[in-house]
């Protein structure tokens, strides 16, 4: 079961004008190297703030997801409830930011299964970041997950990688998951992206087609208008 609701919002846009668009890897680390990351919310996420307690249901000890996690401090509002966060980003200096900018020792290593990548570990072992693309991270065997909070991946995935990166949370959800999934509503022929617009009829799409009920049918959820 996936908790995802949309906003009020009526859709009268041409999302396929954005169906080509394609950002490399280099690109996106060339953002932070810029520090072009405006994406980055340096106070957390208000409606997962405002929704923590609904979206955690009492649990205690989850596994929590973060793709494409930059240097999102909602990590840590997790890790300091007791959960276990494990996110994923290309950017090695999004991922030494958020230790350094939470006052987070840490361990890096490198990960053999994967070319190239590193994992960083909080010295509590509460937080584990995997530097490497979101599509080699199956190879990494993480587990399963209790949550989800996907506040700037789906968005920024180029819109052609959607069938896959459904296919990838998909693998990693365990039983009685919630997946938390916050999207953009703007017309889309008047800014290229990312963020890229994401219908909700692909939103429904994407993860009906896999089982996970989709958004309109209960639950909680975030949607950011601009």
């Amino acid at each position: 079961m996936a908790n995802t609701t949309p906003c009020d919002v009526t859709e009268h846009f041409d999302s396929e004008v954005q169906e080509n668009r394609v950002l490399s890897l280099e690109e996106w680390q060339d953002k932070w190297v810029t520090r072009n990351i405006g994406f980055h919310q340096e106070q957390g996420h208000q409606l997962l703030k405002k929704h923590l307690d609904t979206f955690l249901k009492g649990q205690s000890g989850l596994r929590v997801f973060f793709p494409l996690c930059g240097k999102a401090v909602e990590m840590k509002w997790f890790a300091d409830r007791g959960h276990t966060v494990i996110g994923v980003d290309i950017s090695e200096i999004g991922i030494r930011e958020f230790f350094a900018e939470q006052n987070l020792s840490y361990t890096e290593e490198p990960f053999n299964e994967i070319a190239g990548a590193k994992v960083f570990k909080s010295s509590s072992g509460s937080i584990s970041l995997y530097c490497c693309s979101i599509f080699d991270l199956p190879r990494a065997n993480i587990g399963k997950f209790d949550r989800v909070w996907d506040r700037g991946s789906l968005v920024a995935v180029n819109p052609g990688d959607r069938t896959r990166y459904a296919d990838i949370i998909m693998s990693l959800l365990g039983k009685g998951f919630h997946y938390l999934v916050a999207i953009l509503s703007y017309d889309p022929t008047k800014h290229a992206g990312p963020p890229f617009y994401v219908p909700d009829a692909e939103l429904k799409k994407l993860f009906e087609a896999r089982g996970i009920r989709a958004p309109g049918t209960g639950g909680i959820g975030s949607c950011e208008q601009t």
